[in-house]
Protein backbone atom coordinates (compact mmCIF):
# COMPACT_ATOMS: atom_id res chain seq x y z
CA UNK A 1 0.00 0.00 0.00
CA UNK A 2 2.06 2.90 -1.13
CA UNK A 3 0.82 6.33 -0.22
CA UNK A 4 0.78 9.26 -2.61
CA UNK A 5 -0.13 11.87 -0.02
CA UNK A 6 3.35 13.36 0.10
CA UNK A 7 2.81 15.97 -2.59
CA UNK A 8 5.44 17.05 -5.04
CA UNK A 9 5.81 20.32 -3.09
CA UNK A 10 7.51 18.41 -0.27
CA UNK A 11 10.21 17.37 -2.74
CA UNK A 12 11.31 20.98 -3.09
CA UNK A 13 14.59 21.23 -1.14
CA UNK A 14 13.60 24.29 0.91
CA UNK A 15 10.19 22.88 1.86
CA UNK A 16 11.71 19.45 2.54
CA UNK A 17 14.48 20.78 4.80
CA UNK A 18 12.12 23.13 6.66
CA UNK A 19 9.58 20.34 7.19
CA UNK A 20 12.20 17.96 8.61
CA UNK A 21 13.63 20.74 10.82
CA UNK A 22 10.19 21.51 12.26
CA UNK A 23 9.58 17.79 12.76
CA UNK A 24 12.79 17.56 14.80
CA UNK A 25 11.59 20.41 17.04
CA UNK A 26 8.40 18.61 18.05
CA UNK A 27 9.47 14.96 18.03
CA UNK A 28 12.42 12.81 19.06
CA UNK A 29 13.55 12.25 15.50
CA UNK A 30 16.82 10.30 15.42
CA UNK A 31 18.26 9.85 11.93
CA UNK A 32 21.69 8.65 13.05
CA UNK A 33 20.83 5.03 12.16
CA UNK A 34 19.25 5.88 8.78
CA UNK A 35 20.80 4.31 5.69
CA UNK A 36 21.17 7.73 4.04
CA UNK A 37 21.66 11.21 5.42
CA UNK A 38 19.85 13.17 2.67
CA UNK A 39 16.23 12.56 1.79
CA UNK A 40 14.29 13.34 -1.37
CA UNK A 41 11.20 14.44 0.55
CA UNK A 42 9.52 14.38 3.95
CA UNK A 43 7.83 11.17 2.86
CA UNK A 44 11.21 9.68 1.99
CA UNK A 45 12.32 10.47 5.55
CA UNK A 46 9.19 8.83 7.00
CA UNK A 47 9.86 5.58 5.15
CA UNK A 48 13.64 5.56 5.61
CA UNK A 49 15.69 2.40 5.66
CA UNK A 50 18.23 1.58 8.35
CA UNK A 51 21.96 1.10 8.11
CA UNK A 52 22.94 -2.59 8.00
CA UNK A 53 23.24 -3.91 11.54
CA UNK A 54 21.36 -0.97 13.10
CA UNK A 55 19.03 -3.40 14.90
CA UNK A 56 20.14 -6.48 16.82
CA UNK A 57 17.88 -9.43 15.96
CA UNK A 58 17.29 -12.01 18.69
CA UNK A 59 17.78 -15.18 16.65
CA UNK A 60 16.99 -17.59 19.49
CA UNK A 61 14.55 -20.15 18.02
CA UNK A 62 12.28 -19.89 21.06
CA UNK A 63 11.83 -16.12 20.66
CA UNK A 64 9.20 -14.26 18.63
CA UNK A 65 10.87 -10.93 17.91
CA UNK A 66 9.22 -7.55 17.77
CA UNK A 67 8.39 -6.79 14.13
CA UNK A 68 8.98 -3.05 14.56
CA UNK A 69 10.24 -0.21 16.71
CA UNK A 70 7.38 0.68 19.03
CA UNK A 71 6.02 1.48 22.45
CA UNK A 72 4.15 -1.47 23.97
CA UNK A 73 0.46 -0.80 24.57
CA UNK A 74 -2.13 -3.19 26.00
CA UNK A 75 -0.74 -6.71 26.07
CA UNK A 76 -1.28 -10.08 27.67
CA UNK A 77 -3.77 -12.91 27.43
CA UNK A 78 -6.61 -13.01 24.92
CA UNK A 79 -9.70 -13.48 27.11
CA UNK A 80 -11.50 -16.12 25.07
CA UNK A 81 -11.69 -13.93 21.94
CA UNK A 82 -11.69 -10.51 23.54
CA UNK A 83 -8.80 -8.10 24.07
CA UNK A 84 -8.42 -4.51 25.22
CA UNK A 85 -7.19 -1.40 23.44
CA UNK A 86 -7.07 0.40 26.80
CA UNK A 87 -8.36 -0.31 30.29
CA UNK A 88 -12.14 -0.50 30.13
CA UNK A 89 -12.20 -0.48 26.31
CA UNK A 90 -12.53 -4.06 25.03
CA UNK A 91 -12.99 -5.23 21.46
CA UNK A 92 -13.64 -8.57 19.79
CA UNK A 93 -10.90 -10.26 17.77
CA UNK A 94 -13.53 -11.42 15.24
CA UNK A 95 -14.46 -7.83 14.45
CA UNK A 96 -10.81 -6.83 14.12
CA UNK A 97 -10.05 -9.73 11.75
CA UNK A 98 -13.35 -9.47 9.87
CA UNK A 99 -13.39 -13.27 9.77
CA UNK A 100 -14.85 -15.52 12.45
CA UNK A 101 -12.98 -18.61 11.24
CA UNK A 102 -9.40 -17.32 11.15
CA UNK A 103 -9.53 -16.18 14.79
CA UNK A 104 -9.91 -19.63 16.37
CA UNK A 105 -6.16 -20.34 16.72
CA UNK A 106 -5.90 -17.26 18.93
CA UNK A 107 -8.65 -18.11 21.41
CA UNK A 108 -7.12 -17.68 24.89
CA UNK A 109 -3.83 -16.90 23.20
CA UNK A 110 -1.40 -14.03 23.64
CA UNK A 111 -1.38 -10.55 22.13
CA UNK A 112 0.67 -7.36 22.17
CA UNK A 113 -0.18 -3.92 20.80
CA UNK A 114 2.83 -2.08 19.36
CA UNK A 115 2.40 1.67 18.79
CA UNK A 116 4.73 3.45 16.38
CA UNK A 117 5.11 7.18 16.91
CA UNK A 118 5.57 9.48 13.93
CA UNK A 119 9.33 9.85 14.44
CA UNK A 120 10.06 6.12 14.72
CA UNK A 121 11.46 3.82 12.07
CA UNK A 122 8.33 2.80 10.11
CA UNK A 123 9.36 -0.42 8.42
CA UNK A 124 8.37 -3.76 9.91
CA UNK A 125 10.01 -7.16 9.72
CA UNK A 126 9.33 -10.87 10.11
CA UNK A 127 9.22 -11.82 13.80
CA UNK A 128 10.38 -15.37 13.08
CA UNK A 129 11.26 -17.72 10.22
CA UNK A 130 7.81 -17.98 8.70
CA UNK A 131 5.52 -17.96 5.69
CA UNK A 132 2.79 -15.43 4.91
CA UNK A 133 -0.23 -17.49 3.86
CA UNK A 134 -2.90 -14.85 3.40
CA UNK A 135 -3.66 -11.18 3.63
CA UNK A 136 -7.05 -9.72 4.51
CA UNK A 137 -7.56 -6.03 3.75
CA UNK A 138 -10.31 -4.16 5.61
CA UNK A 139 -11.09 -0.60 4.58
CA UNK A 140 -12.16 1.84 7.27
CA UNK A 141 -11.52 5.15 9.00
CA UNK A 142 -8.20 6.74 9.93
CA UNK A 143 -8.76 7.76 13.55
CA UNK A 144 -5.72 8.81 15.54
CA UNK A 145 -4.52 5.81 17.57
CA UNK A 146 -2.66 7.67 20.32
CA UNK A 147 -3.31 6.76 23.99
CA UNK A 148 -5.85 9.57 24.44
CA UNK A 149 -7.94 8.37 21.49
CA UNK A 150 -7.77 4.75 22.68
CA UNK A 151 -9.38 5.82 25.97
CA UNK A 152 -12.18 7.72 24.23
CA UNK A 153 -13.14 5.95 21.00
CA UNK A 154 -14.64 2.49 21.49
CA UNK A 155 -13.39 -0.34 19.26
CA UNK A 156 -11.03 2.08 17.55
CA UNK A 157 -8.80 -0.58 15.96
CA UNK A 158 -11.88 -2.27 14.51
CA UNK A 159 -13.01 0.98 12.89
CA UNK A 160 -9.75 1.93 11.24
CA UNK A 161 -8.32 0.71 7.96
CA UNK A 162 -6.20 -2.37 8.60
CA UNK A 163 -4.67 -5.51 7.16
CA UNK A 164 -4.58 -8.94 8.78
CA UNK A 165 -1.42 -10.83 7.82
CA UNK A 166 -1.82 -14.55 8.50
CA UNK A 167 1.53 -16.29 8.99
CA UNK A 168 2.81 -19.72 9.97
CA UNK A 169 6.10 -20.26 11.79
CA UNK A 170 8.55 -22.82 10.50
CA UNK A 171 9.17 -23.78 14.12
CA UNK A 172 6.31 -26.04 15.15
CA UNK A 173 3.94 -24.77 12.46
CA UNK A 174 2.41 -22.27 14.87
CA UNK A 175 0.04 -19.70 13.31
CA UNK A 176 0.49 -16.04 14.19
CA UNK A 177 -1.13 -12.87 12.92
CA UNK A 178 0.18 -9.35 12.47
CA UNK A 179 -2.49 -6.66 12.20
CA UNK A 180 -1.13 -3.32 10.95
CA UNK A 181 -3.71 -0.61 11.71
CA UNK A 182 -3.84 2.68 9.83
CA UNK A 183 -4.14 6.02 11.59
CA UNK A 184 -4.40 9.72 10.87
CA UNK A 185 -2.20 10.61 7.86
CA UNK A 186 -1.65 6.89 7.25
CA UNK A 187 -3.96 5.84 4.44
CA UNK A 188 -1.78 3.06 3.11
CA UNK A 189 0.74 0.38 3.87
CA UNK A 190 3.32 -1.22 1.62
CA UNK A 191 3.66 -5.01 1.75
CA UNK A 192 6.31 -6.82 -0.24
CA UNK A 193 4.30 -10.06 -0.46
CA UNK A 194 1.60 -8.56 -2.72
CA UNK A 195 2.12 -6.45 -5.81
CA UNK A 196 -0.82 -4.18 -5.09
CA UNK A 197 -1.49 -0.64 -3.99
CA UNK A 198 -3.73 -1.09 -0.93
CA UNK A 199 -5.38 2.06 0.38
CA UNK A 200 -8.82 3.55 1.02
CA UNK A 201 -9.61 3.56 -2.71
CA UNK A 202 -8.64 -0.09 -3.18
CA UNK A 203 -11.57 -2.06 -4.62
CA UNK A 204 -9.98 -5.45 -5.21
CA UNK A 205 -10.57 -8.73 -3.32
CA UNK A 206 -10.78 -8.48 0.45
CA UNK A 207 -8.81 -11.68 1.00
CA UNK A 208 -5.60 -12.32 -0.93
CA UNK A 209 -3.93 -15.73 -0.71
CA UNK A 210 -0.16 -15.56 -1.00
CA UNK A 211 2.94 -17.59 -0.30
CA UNK A 212 5.91 -15.55 0.83
CA UNK A 213 8.72 -16.98 2.96
CA UNK A 214 10.71 -14.81 5.35
CA UNK A 215 13.66 -15.30 7.65
CA UNK A 216 13.51 -13.65 11.05
CA UNK A 217 14.34 -9.98 10.62
CA UNK A 218 13.56 -9.79 6.89
CA UNK A 219 11.71 -6.63 5.89
CA UNK A 220 8.01 -7.23 5.17
CA UNK A 221 6.80 -3.70 4.41
CA UNK A 222 6.36 -0.25 5.87
CA UNK A 223 3.92 2.34 7.15
CA UNK A 224 3.73 5.75 5.57
CA UNK A 225 3.58 7.41 9.02
CA UNK A 226 3.24 6.35 12.66
CA UNK A 227 0.62 3.73 13.44
CA UNK A 228 0.09 0.37 15.22
CA UNK A 229 0.78 -3.32 14.78
CA UNK A 230 -1.12 -5.84 16.93
CA UNK A 231 0.56 -9.24 17.26
CA UNK A 232 -1.52 -12.36 17.99
CA UNK A 233 -0.13 -15.78 18.91
CA UNK A 234 -1.83 -19.03 20.03
CA UNK A 235 -2.25 -20.32 23.54
CA UNK A 236 1.08 -21.40 24.99
CA UNK A 237 2.98 -18.33 23.81
CA UNK A 238 4.04 -15.98 26.61
CA UNK A 239 5.21 -12.39 26.75
CA UNK A 240 8.98 -12.08 27.00
CA UNK A 241 10.51 -10.85 30.24
CA UNK A 242 10.06 -7.11 30.73
CA UNK A 243 7.26 -6.69 28.19
CA UNK A 244 4.72 -4.45 29.91
CA UNK A 245 2.69 -1.45 28.73
CA UNK A 246 4.88 1.58 28.14
CA UNK A 247 8.00 -0.43 27.30
CA UNK A 248 9.96 1.03 24.35
CA UNK A 249 10.92 -1.67 21.84
CA UNK A 250 13.38 -1.97 19.01
CA UNK A 251 12.71 -4.20 16.04
CA UNK A 252 14.30 -7.59 16.68
CA UNK A 253 14.00 -7.56 20.47
CA UNK A 254 12.27 -10.49 22.19
CA UNK A 255 8.51 -9.86 22.29
CA UNK A 256 7.11 -13.32 23.04
CA UNK A 257 8.37 -16.78 23.86
CA UNK A 258 7.24 -19.83 21.93
CA UNK A 259 5.49 -22.67 23.80
CA UNK A 260 7.62 -25.03 25.85
CA UNK A 261 9.06 -27.99 23.99
CA UNK A 262 7.84 -31.57 24.24
CA UNK A 263 11.03 -32.39 26.16
CA UNK A 264 10.19 -29.75 28.74
CA UNK A 265 6.69 -31.18 29.06
CA UNK A 266 8.14 -34.64 29.71
CA UNK A 267 10.40 -33.14 32.37
CA UNK A 268 7.42 -31.47 34.04
CA UNK A 269 8.60 -27.91 33.39
CA UNK A 270 5.67 -25.50 33.51
CA UNK A 271 5.61 -22.43 31.28
CA UNK A 272 4.09 -19.25 32.69
CA UNK A 273 0.79 -18.03 31.27
CA UNK A 274 0.77 -15.03 28.99
CA UNK A 275 -0.82 -13.11 31.86
CA UNK A 276 1.79 -14.16 34.41
CA UNK A 277 4.63 -13.25 32.08
CA UNK A 278 3.15 -9.77 31.68
CA UNK A 279 2.93 -9.25 35.46
CA UNK A 280 -0.16 -7.14 34.92
CA UNK A 281 -1.79 -7.77 38.27
CA UNK A 282 -5.22 -7.11 36.73
CA UNK A 283 -8.41 -9.12 36.80
CA UNK A 284 -9.14 -11.48 33.91
CA UNK A 285 -11.44 -9.04 32.13
CA UNK A 286 -9.22 -5.98 32.46
CA UNK A 287 -5.58 -6.38 31.37
CA UNK A 288 -3.21 -3.71 32.63
CA UNK A 289 -2.53 -0.94 30.14
CA UNK A 290 -0.30 1.27 32.27
CA UNK A 291 1.15 4.65 31.43
CA UNK A 292 2.34 5.42 27.92
CA UNK A 293 5.02 8.05 27.34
Amino acid sequence: MKVSRAGTGLRQPIVRDLSIAVWRLFAELDLSDAKKSRFDSLHDCFTRELKPGARAIDHAPGVLASPCDAIVGACGEVDDLQVFQAKGFPYEVAELFGDAQSIEPFRNGCNATLRLTSSMYHRFHAPHDSRVERLTYLSGDTWNVNPIALKRVERLFCRNERAVIGMRLQAGGHPIALVPVAAILVASLRLHCVNLLLHLRYRGPKRIDCRADYRKGDEMGWFEHGSTIIVFAPRGFTLAEGIVPGTPMRMGQALMKLPRTEAAERDGVNAPSCRAAASTGESRRAPHTGPTP
